[in-house]
């Protein structure tokens, strides 16, 4: 039995991105701002543990079901993404926010080479030149071999990968499950996750001095009051939103197009980080940023016939 495929709808794709990068933006400057008092597994439970809720709200109110095609192929973006948020929110303690965000969007770059290998796009002289300019971006940002170069912004590197890879299988795989499907699929992994990580630190009972190394990662259950439980509903609230956004985004327009637009994050990113912790982003970094955009938008140019 054939399945058809929907026709893109790219203006309609390009503004769903903006919209999500912005609330994911607002979300992560949230979770550098918790990653002094809280863990990521706990992040991870308690913020599933709101949008779960909602999501299945949004499916009863809108007379819609759960309806699932491919589980083996949702589990896997699912799990892709998971690896995306577990390195780049182990990073914001560390990193700026703007950095972190400049190191993971390196992955319009890699979506749209996997884009080609995967969905058989082409890619043009023209597409090759954005790979060596986002090169020389991340370059510019990491600094290898410098004292301000740290292991740590590798982590981001390894998240655009994986988010790569669970973007270019939404569109390969994925393109007529439904978002909220995705997006649902998506936080359950979320609450698991957070519920193996809280239990197995729990039965480590891991030393003051180990836990001291990355507490963010290897740190118990905090208590959390009130106003914590109201972030993790915000939390839960925003994601919910967005990672439906996203999901929409790239079923319903070219991979490398939507991935073009993903770098709105790295403007929001920037204003939040100054907004919530005074960051402002060097020169030398600020010229990277440069770089990986006007890359992103040559990587994103679609090859003409003649080509």
């Amino acid at each position: 039995m054939e399945t058809t495929i929907s026709p893109d709808k790219t203006g309609q794709g390009i503004i769903t991105i903006l919209f999500s990068v912005l609330l994911m933006a607002f979300t992560d400057a949230l979770v550098k701002l918790l990653s002094s008092d809280l863990t990521i597994w706990q992040i991870f439970f308690a913020r599933a543990l709101f949008a779960i809720p909602l999501m299945l709200l949004t499916l009863r109110l809108g007379r819609s079901r759960f309806a699932l095609q491919s589980l083996h192929w949702v589990v896997l973006r699912s799990l892709l993404l998971i690896l995306t948020w577990l390195a780049f929110y182990a990073a914001l303690p560390v990193l700026s926010l703007s950095v972190a965000a400049v190191a993971v969007y390196t992955n319009p770059i890699i979506t749209a080479l996997l884009s080609a290998l995967v969905i058989g796009e082409p890619v043009t002289k023209r597409q090759w030149g954005g790979v060596l300019l986002g090169f020389l971006g991340v370059v510019a940002i990491l600094r290898p071999g410098s004292d301000a170069f740290s292991w740590i912004t590798l982590l981001p590197l390894l998240a655009a990968a994986c988010y790569s890879g669970a973007m270019v299988l939404t569109r390969h795989k994925c393109r007529e499950e439904t978002p909220i499907t995705l997006a649902i699929g998506l936080q359950a992994a979320f609450f698991i996750t957070g519920f193996i990580g809280t239990g197995v630190l729990a039965l480590l009972h891991l030393s003051p001095e180990t836990i001291e190394i990355f507490p963010f990662l290897l740190n118990d259950w905090q208590e959390m009051g009130g106003g914590g439980w109201g972030l993790m509903a915000l939390l839960g609230t925003l994601s919910a939103i967005y990672f439906v956004g996203v999901a929409r985004a790239y079923q319903i327009a070219a991979p490398s197009i939507i991935a073009t637009f993903d770098y709105g994050y790295l403007v929001f990113a920037a204003v939040w980080g100054f907004v919530f912790f005074g960051e402002a982003p060097d020169r030398l970094t600020l010229c990277g940023m440069l770089l990986i955009t006007c890359a992103g938008l040559l990587v994103a140019i679609r090859p003409a016939k003649a080509e």
